[in-house]
């Protein structure tokens, strides 16, 4: 039932994904998770950030509230997003490969009233 990665060719990458400013409640209440996704896409691109929104909804999100996290295929307005202490818009947004040993933060900045 297991598939073989391509020879040379790393299958998954180790990362780490925080949720910080009210998110970790949609993850289980968990503010830092390590995780491992694929190197390669379905595409056979590099995996990025794209690849990366919805297989936490898939993979981590506790909350049946998908919208509290993703909009539209992207992050919602609202959710600052950090790629190695540095901001997303800085390093192509969704579309920056993720790269082993990547820490991606997510940081809501939304505040009930």
């Amino acid at each position: 039932m297991s598939q073989s990665a391509s020879v040379g060719e790393c299958s998954h990458i180790p990362i780490t994904v925080e949720f910080t400013g009210g998110l970790e409640l949609l993850f289980g209440n968990v503010r830092k998770h390590k995780i491992s996704v694929p190197s390669r896409m379905s595409d056979e691109n590099p995996t990025n950030i794209s690849y990366l929104l919805p297989y936490l909804v898939d993979n981590l999100m506790q909350d049946q509230r998908k919208e509290m996290f993703i909009m539209e295929d992207n992050v919602r307005p609202g959710i600052l997003v950090l790629i190695n202490d540095a901001d997303w818009e800085l390093e192509g947004e969704e579309k920056y490969e993720l790269q082993p040993g990547d820490n991606i933060v997510f940081v809501s900045t939304l505040h009930g009233g």
